[in-house]
């Protein structure tokens, strides 16, 4: 079923993660509900929305990490490529700054 997916050890920490996340934000929603707040996002966002936009912010992230992943190598003169855990651990901040600030 999965076979069209090339599941790494990084591919299927940040689904398991992201899983979580929406566990977790569903527990949270029905024990306290959500209202409207205005972060440094143009626009004023409950939890969901900015979980949201963080996850696709992570994932433009990891994308463009492994998009650039070999010029990354050549650029730094490295023998392999980067780690993708680097892009994993990035996107995960950037969610948690969009998830507490944005």
């Amino acid at each position: 079923m999965f076979d069209w997916m090339v599941w790494t050890t990084p591919v299927a920490v940040f689904f398991c993660c992201i899983a979580l996340m929406l566990v977790g934000m569903t527990v949270w929603e029905l024990k306290s509900p959500t209202t409207l707040r205005r972060g440094w996002l143009p626009m004023e966002t409950t939890r969901g929305d900015r979980l949201f936009i963080g996850l696709l912010i992570a994932a433009y992230i990891n994308l463009v990490f492994i998009g650039l992943a070999g010029k990354f190598q050549e650029w730094l003169a490295l023998e392999a490529e980067p780690s993708i855990w680097i892009s994993f651990v990035l996107s995960m901040l950037v969610l948690a700054l969009v998830m507490r600030k944005g």
